[in-house]
């Protein structure tokens, strides 16, 4: 079983950046980054593969987030510039054992307790 940790959460304004980190216990394949506002259900914000080749966003945050991984760390991280006051959410970091980035909650073997990320307006 392979443990996620997420850091780098916090308060920022609007315009503002934050960089969020997920440090697993073991080796995954693709990594997402997901997230989950009050009342909502969990969406998916980003993945990359192993590899780190053509990771996927969604459209709410392309432009804006860059994911990126370092394999000899075991870590993966999520670049946030621009954000908006709808960002905020619980972030949560996600590993597969296998395969290659996906988009959905339940193609993901691990997961991260989260971390807050708060965009005031």
């Amino acid at each position: 079983q392979v443990q996620l940790v997420e850091a780098g959460g916090g308060l920022v304004q609007a315009g503002g950046s934050l960089r969020l980190s997920c440090v697993a216990s073991g080796r995954t394949y693709a990594m997402g980054w997901f997230r989950q506002a009050p009342g909502k259900e969990r969406e998916f914000v980003t993945t990359i593969s192993w590899s780190g080749d053509s990771p996927i966003y969604a459209d709410s945050v392309k432009g804006r987030f860059t994911v990126s991984r370092d394999n000899a760390k075991n870590t993966v991280y999520l670049q946030m510039n621009s954000l908006k006051p709808e960002d905020t959410a619980v972030y949560y970091c996600a590993g597969r054992r296998f395969g290659v980035g996906a988009t959905t909650v339940s193609a993901y073997d691990y997961w991260g307790q989260g971390t807050q990320v708060t965009v005031s307006s």
